[in-house]
Parts: structure tokens; sequence; C-alpha cells
């Protein structure tokens, strides 16, 4: 790994127009590759479970692979009890179509990676592509993790790996102050209380024409300084031109809402 004194901001699909520093460049060893595998696991909602995925379609997304051939994604989930068994890596191995030692290589990776998804409190851990080499061994030549952001608090290790320089400030602030804040490209700012009427808010300024600049979750236990800090957020993006707040009086104090709004009006001067 080396950490590089000057930065340059990488573009992609993933980001927004203006980039994301690069602070640091991994160097590997080439890899005579055979063939490219896909194996990852989430938090499956439906079945309250982490689910580990494996396809032989590597290298590429794998929301792809599902929506154009779901049929190559094979899918083992983790008893929360029981915890991930050896047998369920040989299982996904064969199904892969894994053979001799690969089959023990594979289960070896399965198991280190579901261990780390449950010890680390993970919500995504991806190993794409895991490749076969021309020599016939698995190496995990890409890979990254998500980390679930309720839990933090009890992974010290994970948290000061934080890189606030990879994040928008807007959004950083807003996590201080317990604040749910995507920014968004659009000029009209929304401030709600819930995250499902955020959502429905979000919607309805679009259904009308409008282009929402922020998803913006307040909470129920809304105080008047959040309140003011959220506003403040929301009127540090130069791009807004207006702000719609919808607040839904049963589960917060619409009082505490008015003076937060004016408190930051005042601050703000805008």
């Amino acid at each position: 790994m080396l950490n590089i004194g000057w930065a340059k901001r990488l573009v992609t699909y993933q980001t927004d127009a203006h980039g994301q520093p690069v602070n640091q460049i991994l160097v590997e060893a080439a890899t005579d590759i055979a063939k490219e595998l896909y194996l990852g696991a989430v938090v499956d909602r439906s079945s309250r479970r982490v689910v580990f995925m494996a396809s032989t379609e590597g290298g590429v997304e794998i929301e792809k692979v599902a929506e154009e051939t779901p049929h190559l994604i094979h899918k083992i989930a983790i008893d929360p009890l029981a915890g991930p068994m050896p047998y369920q890596g040989r299982e996904l191995a064969f199904k892969l179509g894994l053979e001799g030692k690969q089959v023990q290589q594979f289960t070896k990776i399965f198991m280190g990676l579901a261990n780390i998804f449950l010890e680390r409190d993970l919500a995504l851990i991806e190993i794409n592509p895991l490749v076969i080499t021309k020599q016939g061994d698995l190496i995990c030549l890409d890979g990254k993790l998500g980390a679930d952001g309720n839990a933090l608090f009890r992974q010290p290790d994970l948290r000061e790996m934080r890189d606030q320089s990879q994040e928008d400030p807007r959004e950083a602030q807003a996590a201080q102050w317990e604040l749910n804040y995507v920014a968004l490209d659009g000029n009209i700012g929304c401030m709600v209380n819930g995250a499902g009427l955020a959502m429905g808010t979000m919607d309805i300024v679009k259904l009308h024409g409008g282009e929402p600049a922020n998803f913006l979750d307040v909470g129920g236990g809304a105080t008047k300084e959040r309140v003011t800090e959220a506003f403040k957020i929301i009127l540090s993006d130069s791009n807004v031109k207006a702000v719609l707040v919808n607040i839904f009086g049963g589960i917060v104090r619409c009082d505490l809402i008015a003076d937060g709004i004016i408190g930051a009006v005042e601050e703000v001067g805008r």
C-alpha cells in the first residue's frame, strides 16, 4: 500500500461529477487468471439471515447477473444459532464446479468471510472476482466490505478506519448530530421526520417535476438544536433554492420544529 502526498480525484459511474480523492494506491502482483468467480454476503431482510451468494459469473456486477441470468447465482443462508458450517462452503464449491484442492480452498475462504461478517457486524462483504489461476489455485483478487453504521459503537477498530475525506462533508456533519442525511443533485431541500415519509416526499417532488436536493430524516426524537443543525446543513448546499418541510406531528412537537427553523434562518441569514 502506497501513501501518496498528492491526491487526484477519481470520477467513475459510482461517484458524482466531482469524484473522490485518491490518497492511497494498492499495488499487487499480476495474476494469471483462468476463470473469474463471485462470492459475497448480505443481510437478507426477508429471511432475517446472512445469505451468501456465489456465481460463476465473476468480474461483473452481481446485480447485472441477477437481472440477466439469475439461475447462475447460488445462495446459502447462515443459521444465526449454528453459525457458518464448512459443509455449506463445500456445497457452494460443488455448485460452482470446483474440484480437488479448490473445494478445500473455497471452504476456507467461505468460513473466513462468514466469520468476519458476523464478528465485525458487516452489512456487505464481496469478493469480485475470486479467481482461479492457471495453476488451479483460488485467489481473492478484489474485495470490498460495508459496515453497519448502527453497529459501529461496538466496532472501535472499524470506526478508526473511517476516512472522512471520502465522505460528503454535509453527510459527515449530519452523522455527528444523528441525522440521516444523503446529498442529492436537485435544488429543493427536504426536511422530514421518518424515513418512509421522507422517501414519499421526495417522490412527490419528482412527480411534480422538481428535483430533491437531499434526503433528510430528523427522526422522532428531534430537538430544537438538531432541527436547527439539520436546516443549516440543507442551506449549506448552494444549489438549494427552496426548502420543503414535511413533519408528521404525531411523533414530534411541531413547535420545536418551528423554533429550530427560526434559529437556523437567524444564524444563516438566508
